[in-house]
């Protein structure tokens, strides 16, 4: 793992991407911070959304690097709104979606097909694709998938069986419900607000049943998985569950749910959202 959670507090995260460590902000991490002022200021770079959302390097600023996530390398960039195209929380989903691949191609005796919504930078999408599977790349914004393409090369997937759209995720899936598509596992990561790639506007707490909904028609018959993570404050692991029962509750399988956390060897724990899935078993 090229990916290090070093500590957290005072409203900041510490993180190592490869060899840049960097400051940004989180508003949870209201405790105080376990390392010292000293190795907090040893940063390669800090974000502050109080001073016009910049970047502070303490060197030059790198225009873009790699780092290599449970075996997917990604590309970093920093963006101006304090990302760098990955959120380290999502990678211990990875190898679970691959060993989910793994036994569906073995009791179903094909690959898995999948359906990736929102799916940002494409770390799910490579991890799946490189266990095999086909997989539906969808998200709103063209310079997100275009990254994502980049990831794919990056990894030696360019010629991987990947479906690349532009598209708002609700009414992609909408529109394969029409089209009668089905697909064996579904992974969604909503924001809390958003626009499609038309102006659409997006915002979960309406748009959340219709998307679970649109995603319980699209599941074929041997459909392995739903995975359905965010970061909007209040959907706790409860929510999620009591989403999916709702939207699933004709479906013979299992669901857990839990919170995405980022540990750190010596700082606190930090929560980073929540996940619920869906599971044949």
């Amino acid at each position: 793992m090229d990916y290090r959670f070093l500590d957290s507090g005072n409203g900041y995260k510490l993180e190592r991407f490869g060899k840049y460590t960097l400051a940004r902000p989180s508003g949870i991490a209201i405790w105080k911070r376990t390392l010292s002022d000293k190795e907090w200021k040893e940063a390669d770079a800090g974000f502050s959304r109080e001073r016009e959302n910049r970047w502070d390097w303490r060197g030059k600023s790198p225009l873009e690097w790699q780092v290599e996530l449970s075996g997917i390398k990604m590309k970093c960039q920093a963006t101006d709104f304090g990302h760098l195209g990955v959120f380290p929380e999502h990678a211990s989903f990875w190898a679970w979606m691959q060993e989910r691949a793994a036994a569906f191609e073995k009791r179903v005796k094909r690959p898995l097909n999948a359906l990736n919504l929102f799916a940002y930078s494409g770390g799910a999408t490579l991890a799946l694709a490189k266990a095999g599977c086909s997989v539906c790349h969808v998200d709103s914004s063209k310079g997100m998938v275009d990254w994502a393409r980049e990831n794919a090369h990056i990894n030696d997937l360019g010629a991987a069986s990947i479906r690349w759209i532009v598209e708002d995720a609700l009414k992609f899936m909408q529109r394969e419900v029409r089209r009668g598509k089905f697909y064996d596992a579904i992974i969604l990561d909503p924001p809390s607000f958003g626009r499609g790639s038309k102006g659409e506007v997006f915002k979960i707490e309406e748009h959340v049943m219709p998307l679970l909904e649109a995603a319980k028609s699209l599941m074929s018959k041997e459909a392995d998985f739903i995975l359905f993570s965010c970061h909007t404050p209040g959907f706790t692991p409860i929510v999620m569950d009591n989403l999916l029962q709702d939207a699933l509750k004709s479906k013979k399988g299992l669901i857990d749910s839990g919170e995405m956390i980022l540990q750190s060897d010596k700082g606190m724990p930090l929560p980073s959202g929540s996940f619920g899935r869906w599971r044949f078993d």
